[in-house]
């Protein structure tokens, strides 16, 4: 009997393709823009601690784009703003 169960089963490739399809992340993604490059924005500067505040976690560590969608570019210079604050004693 055993047998025979084991023959009507089809192979692993059929059924296996589309269970993992399930887990795959979706193809499309939603691009957000980047809040310091739009039009009004504010201009990154050590200075203008209000600015910083946003993009510094209560532990005093600065956040990664990918959490707060800032450009490549603004990451940098964010960053390197904050970091002049901290020297200073600003932040």
């Amino acid at each position: 009997m055993r047998r025979d169960k084991k023959k009507g089963r089809k192979g692993k490739g059929s059924n296996f393709k589309s269970k993992l399809s399930l887990f795959q992340k979706p193809d499309f993604r939603m691009k957000r823009s980047c809040p310091l490059s739009a039009k009004n924005a504010p201009e990154v500067d050590y200075k203008n601690i209000k600015l910083l505040k946003k993009y510094i976690s209560d532990t005093g560590k600065i956040l990664p784009s990918r959490i707060t969608s800032v450009s490549q570019g603004k990451q940098r210079r964010l960053s390197l703003a904050v970091k002049r604050a901290k020297i200073l004693g600003l932040v």
